[in-house]
């Protein structure tokens, strides 16, 4: 059976494009104009995914968002207009697992779907097993506490490590400065926000063969960061 995906928008050129789209991709799609049709067919149809649009009126996208995490953990997708950073770190925090910015392209689309499945439907990552990524130039040793970078061993402060460890156990998901910083740095923390960029920063330094051009860690601009360990370019076909 193909796996089924919830496209939810308000403009109905957009939506049947991107009907269109998922279905060349062997998707089987359902479509609702609003948030309340939205929720509605969730309930119903159970997709193993949502592609949810922000702005809407009535109900927007990040109520949509916030509704289906009281009852799912169904994948999302959240679109946006270009440049809505805020909207963006909004859609994160409500629950949404990565976004898209319109207008976007078909192949694009699609690969974001892909990865989205993809990770949905890993098992959690143990956190004794040794996690390696670039056909092992890059290994983390959970239990050792140890970074291998081409087979010899970085040093990294004990901050540096469990930022690494967090990110990596997490691969592929935006995660916010606020997120990161909340779940890695102690509440009693002296630091401030502003520590998240100079630990990447860091962490890039000792990690990266070529920290201008990462590999791994990868800055989404004004959201947060992405632990990527599947590195490359996304192919470039209109969406049509």
């Amino acid at each position: 059976m193909p796996e089924k995906i919830l496209v939810i928008d308000d403009d109905p050129f957009l939506l049947q494009l991107i009907e269109t789209g998922l279905g060349t991709g062997g998707y089987q799609v359902v479509v609702a104009s609003n948030g309340e049709e939205g929720l509605r067919l969730l309930d119903e149809t159970k997709p193993h995914l949502v592609v949810l649009d922000i702005m809407m009126p009535d109900m927007s996208g990040w109520q949509v968002c916030i509704h289906i995490r009281q009852v799912s953990t169904v994948p999302i997708i959240m679109l946006t207009a270009l440049g809505s950073q805020a909207d963006i770190v909004r859609g994160l925090r409500a629950g949404a697992d990565d976004y898209l910015v319109k207008p976007f392209l078909k192949d694009e689309l699609l690969a974001r779907v892909s990865a989205v499945l993809r990770r949905a439907s890993m098992p959690p990552t143990s956190s004794t097993v040794p996690l390696r990524f670039g056909d092992g130039e890059l290994v983390i040793d959970p239990t050792e506490r140890r970074v291998m970078v081409n087979g010899e061993e970085t040093d990294l402060t004990p901050r540096e490590f469990e930022l690494l460890l967090f990110m990596a156990q997490r691969p592929g998901r935006i995660l916010s400065a606020e997120y990161i910083f909340e779940n890695v740095w102690p509440y009693d923390s002296e630091t401030n926000l502003e520590n998240v960029k100079w630990y990447v920063w860091r962490l890039r330094k000792k990690v990266e063969k070529n920290p201008s051009h990462p590999r791994y860690l990868i800055t989404e601009r004004g959201v947060g960061y992405r632990f990527t360990p599947n590195y490359g370019m996304l192919p470039k076909t209109e969406l049509e």
